[in-house]
């Protein structure tokens, strides 16, 4: 059983799978009830989780919403442990609440349970602050294991996705233009690239580094081109902003 089709997200089907489960409870939280908020424009989709949550003795919800408003509005009042997060949501994206979560002063963990099995939105959600990154095609068993995961405070993706990410990363080629510097500079490049943004000039770098002009020049064409810049001007205000932003 799959969250993948309409008829998978019936209530009876989560009901059904999460009954036979016989999983004991990772949390050990006897007294208190870990409180979750789902997030999805798909009213069938929140029921469903519902169920398969409200079946657990240890897991409660606190609240369902269907986009980025009515989270805002339910997450002082509910106070979350955790917040499950489709990225598709009717008034926004789910990476922006994501963002927004993180940087709020009362943090709660973060699932995405999504339509979407490309490991380039599992490695966006991680990165903008998820702790774990469920495809709705996965076993029902699958997004407990991810639930009970995430809270105990470890990351979660499944080991085939895991593996999709681990072997992109290390075969990744350098793309122009959108990638950031730190994933497809050298090291050497980036350094150089970090005292271009320090206003420093071919000169002063090459005497900080212990190289000479002629060298940098070499590495700051080599730059220009990893990052799809066509102009030197370019390069020093992309370098000026990519400072500004550490």
């Amino acid at each position: 059983m799959a969250l993948g089709t309409q008829a998978h997200y019936s209530t009876e089907a989560f009901h059904t799978l999460s009954k036979g489960s016989d999983r004991r409870n990772p949390l050990a939280m006897p007294q208190q009830k870990a409180q979750i908020l789902i997030v999805d424009d798909h009213p069938v989709m929140r029921q469903g989780l519902a169920q398969l949550i409200q079946d657990r003795p240890d897991l409660e919800v606190c609240g369902q919403a269907e986009g980025i408003a009515d989270a805002r509005r339910i997450i002082p009042l509910g106070r979350p442990d955790l917040v499950i997060i489709d990225l598709s949501l009717r008034d926004g994206h789910g990476l922006d609440l994501i963002k927004e979560l993180r940087e709020s002063k009362h943090c709660p963990k973060m699932l995405v349970v999504s339509m979407h099995e490309d490991v380039y939105y599992a490695e966006r959600a991680l990165r903008a602050g998820a702790s774990g990154y469920v495809a709705k095609s996965e076993a029902v068993n699958d997004v407990v294991d991810a639930i009970y995961q995430v809270l105990r405070g470890t990351l979660y993706l499944n080991p085939r996705m895991a593996s999709r990410m681990l072997g992109g990363i290390v075969g990744r080629r350098p793309q122009p233009g959108g990638a950031a510097p730190e994933e497809i500079l050298t090291d050497r490049e980036l350094q150089v690239f970090e005292l271009l943004g320090q206003g420093l000039n071919s000169r002063e770098i090459g005497e900080k580094l212990t190289l000479s002009s002629k060298t940098i020049d070499t590495y700051r064409e080599h730059i220009k081109d990893k990052l799809g810049l066509r102009s030197g001007n370019e390069l020093i205000v992309r370098a000026v902003l990519w400072a500004n932003e550490r």
